[in-house]
């Protein structure tokens, strides 16, 4: 992952948008940022279930703190990614659990913004995280 900000920053970007216009093309363009999956880790068990998009989801636990890398074949689904990764990347399996990411979507007011299907895909793609950490 290429995205160089942390939980704050994004949410201090983010409230500097007045329009939702202006924040889905912010979220496309952290999407932009995130280092793609080989075409090799694209597989059937790295596919996340649930989402309208394609949504691949790999990890690895070093020194205690899980690393996950996401990528998608949509652009604004990179983008939600990008936003699941810097809340929840290079933290331990605790603090993942422990992560309110629902609270941080309803904070930044992006579930109102996404069709049922997409916020469907971006709750999926919460569980499987969560789901690796507890298994961590």
């Amino acid at each position: 992952m290429a995205v160089s900000m942390d939980l704050e920053e994004l949410k201090e970007t983010f409230s500097f948008f007045d329009d939702w216009e202006d924040k889905y093309r912010f979220i496309i363009d952290l999407g932009k940022d995130l280092t793609p999956l080989a075409d090799a880790e694209k597989t059937e068990a790295n596919l996340i279930r649930g989402c309208q998009s394609q949504v691949w989801l790999t990890h690895q636990l070093s020194d205690g703190k899980l690393h996950f890398q996401l990528d998608s074949d949509a652009h604004i689904v990179r983008g939600l990614s990008a936003v699941v990764l810097i809340a929840s990347n290079d933290q331990s399996p605790e603090q993942i659990i422990a992560l309110d990411l629902d609270g941080l979507f309803d904070e930044l007011d992006l579930l109102a913004h996404l069709s049922v299907t997409r916020g469907n895909g971006l709750r999926s793609m919460i569980e499987k995280i969560k789901h690796i950490a507890a298994h961590s």
